[in-house]
């Protein structure tokens, strides 16, 4: 839950201070080791980013020697996440967006477990997060939106097509996509970026 909160508010700094569990299973310790990795990477540290990712290997080569195909390969998924994030922040061009589609089709080609959460923060998602980074909100939408049919009223992923749609001027989406945020966190009781943009969006002009 504490990696899952840091995530979801885009609060990268604490998600690359959060503690890892000591004896924890190798699925539990990537958890968070993959929360501050992209913690880490999406604040400036890529030095430590460079190192929970070298953990999660560790972790995934231990998962693939106890045959637990379905932890390795969503495990393997975050490693590739987190590192399309870090040469992002080293620059790179090209390479970001490669690893990030490979996390989406690797995290794609299993089903979830039927006894655990969801991605913690899915690597769809992530990817179109490096979509708007790098400007291309069309493609954006569209991995947002392959986010949301795979897991229905996503408040980060609804958040994200949003404003991928606002940018590629697609004015309906954008308006679609923002109401049913606003919707889904009417009982919300913080004041989250998201939030404040919707209801910017949606007001009478």
């Amino acid at each position: 839950m504490p990696a899952c909160y840091a995530l979801e508010r885009d609060a990268w700094a604490e998600a690359a201070g959060l503690r890892v569990p000591v004896g924890a299973l190798p699925y539990v310790e990537a958890i968070a080791r993959f929360a501050r990795g992209i913690g880490a990477a999406r604040s400036g540290n890529v030095e430590q980013a460079a190192r929970e990712v070298a953990a999660l290997e560790m972790l995934a080569q231990k998962l693939e020697a106890a045959n637990d195909e379905y932890w390795t390969t969503i495990v393997s998924a975050q490693r590739l996440a987190a590192s399309a994030w870090i040469e992002h922040a080293r620059g790179n061009d090209a390479e970001p967006l490669r690893l990030a589609q490979e996390a989406s089709r690797l995290e794609g080609s299993v089903e979830k477990h039927p006894v655990t959460p969801g991605p913690i923060l899915p690597a769809r998602e992530l990817e179109g997060d490096l979509l708007l980074a790098l400007d291309q909100p069309a493609q954006a939408l569209a991995a947002y939106e392959a986010t949301l049919e795979v897991e229905p009223r996503r408040a980060r992923a609804l958040a994200g097509a949003a404003r991928a749609a606002a940018d590629a001027r697609d004015a309906a989406s954008a308006a679609r996509y923002y109401e049913t945020l606003l919707d889904l966190m009417a009982q919300a009781t913080t004041e989250r970026p998201a939030l404040q943009a919707a209801r910017a969006y949606t007001a009478p002009r």
